[in-house]
């Protein structure tokens, strides 16, 4: 049992710190030996596989994102606004950044925190790969405020097509990255033109919107399965969707980009969405054991490889699987490691035997907005792997959202949520235009 006080520091607020800190926070009252505390550099937590629905505006985050603040007081556990610049592994300390406002004035000095236990779960960025003109030229989906971004870019250059037709003949949107995020991200941009037709912008229709997407593999959604790829594939091509596969981007300027073979590919608008890493400053630090990807290393029980009081979950840890490779970087696996880490703590804190996390695939699915949803369910949830696709298949895209608001909210409360959207999509409109 415990025997002293324990602080549990949980650095990132995404699916799986939030998640921990929610089920550690609600075992533990305030009035126990366990202090939790969850630092994060945002104040609001959002579900990342949401972002390409707030930069199309088919989602308000304003409505949707949960803060770190009243949540924390309703969960039992403290928040710290702020940034992790560094650890120390033998004084159980960590160091973070101060804060500034707008002005560059500091308005929180640099802080320490102690820990006896710490868990990371910084999730991760997109991979620019070092590629000249992406970090200068290309928009990037990796929080609530590059979205926003991307939402209002997106918005001036319909308005402006819409006033003056003349001037160009289409909107040229370029998505590099077949994964996921680039896949339902060029249909949501398709849902967005048809919904601004409906709100009466003119001169502004399925032909004036050309949306490439761009893919080095030989198929998009590499990872998944070649018929899902495939299925996808031709729902996107009837939507509108200009698929460019095999192909590598070589440099990115100010008004397109240029591939391996010295084609120019014009764009008013590039987003790059093609691979992810962990922050450069995470390589190695204190003296971890990272990747290439600056991913920390972790053992089974997600205890990171050189120091056993210290877990990392989520995107930013490289865990082994059974069968060989490591654990994708996916909500699920997230979802799912916040709960193995959960218990194990609670071991670690009991003096007793840490339990392995083994990767569950309960397939994947991708939203192609409101025109489709394709996928595939396996794992427990079915005997063996089926591919699935239209209502059915949304209703399963959603579960996985749900599960992430029953852990956070539990039962009644993720209900009336349900019931406040339900009343939201007769009350608000479609499309968020500001």
């Amino acid at each position: 049992m415990i025997q002293q006080d324990k602080q549990i520091v949980i650095i990132g607020g995404g699916v799986a710190g939030l998640e921990l800190a929610t089920r550690l926070g609600n075992n533990f009252n305030r009035k126990s030996k366990v202090v939790i505390t969850l630092v994060d550099r945002n104040h609001s937590h959002l579900w990342k596989p949401l972002l390409h629905e707030v930069a199309s505006g088919s989602l308000d985050d304003s409505v949707d994102a949960l803060n770190y603040i009243s949540h924390a007081h309703n969960h039992h556990f403290t928040f710290q606004h702020g940034t992790l610049i560094n650890i120390n592994r033998k004084m159980h300390t960590l160091q973070l950044a101060p804060i500034f406002d707008e002005h560059g004035d500091e308005l929180v000095p640099s802080r320490e925190l102690t820990y006896s236990i710490l868990v990371i779960a910084l999730g991760s960025t997109s991979n620019d790969f070092g590629i000249v003109g992406v970090k200068e030229h290309c928009m990037f989906l990796d929080d609530p405020h590059q979205a926003r971004c991307f939402h209002n870019e997106m918005m001036k250059l319909f308005l402006k097509h819409s006033l003056y037709p003349n001037k160009k003949k289409q909107v040229n949107i370029v998505i590099i990255g077949g994964g996921a995020t680039g896949v339902e991200l060029s249909a949501e941009i398709f849902n967005t033109v048809k919904q601004l037709q409906s709100y009466g912008f003119q001169n502004l229709d399925h032909n004036t919107l050309n949306v490439t997407l761009i893919e080095a593999n030989e198929r998009i959604l590499p990872t998944l399965s070649p018929r899902i790829s495939y299925a996808v594939s031709l729902a996107l091509r009837k939507i509108g969707v200009n698929l460019l596969i095999k192909t590598m981007v070589t440099r990115v300027t100010h008004s397109g980009l240029y591939t391996q073979h010295g084609d120019f590919i014009d764009a008013d608008l590039m987003v790059w969405a093609a691979g992810i890493k962990v922050s450069d400053f995470m390589k190695n630090i204190a003296g971890l054991e990272t990747n290439a990807l600056n991913q920390l290393l972790v053992e089974p029980t997600l205890q990171t490889t050189r120091d056993p009081n210290i877990f990392a979950i989520g995107d930013c840890a490289a865990c082994p699987k059974e069968n060989g490779g490591f654990v994708p970087p996916r909500a699920q696996s997230a979802h799912q490691m916040a709960f193995y880490c959960f218990a194990n703590i609670l071991a670690l804190i009991n003096e007793k035997q840490l339990k392995p996390y083994i990767y569950k695939d309960y397939g994947s699915l991708v939203s192609l907005s409101r025109f489709s949803t394709i996928g595939s369910l396996m794992g427990n949830l079915i005997c063996g792997s089926i591919m699935i696709e239209g209502r059915i298949a949304r209703f399963f895209y959603i579960t996985l959202y749900r599960m992430h608001q029953l852990v956070l909210h539990g039962y009644i409360k993720t209900g009336l949520i349900i019931l406040v959207g339900i009343i939201n999509r007769v009350l608000r409109p479609r499309l968020k235009m500001h």
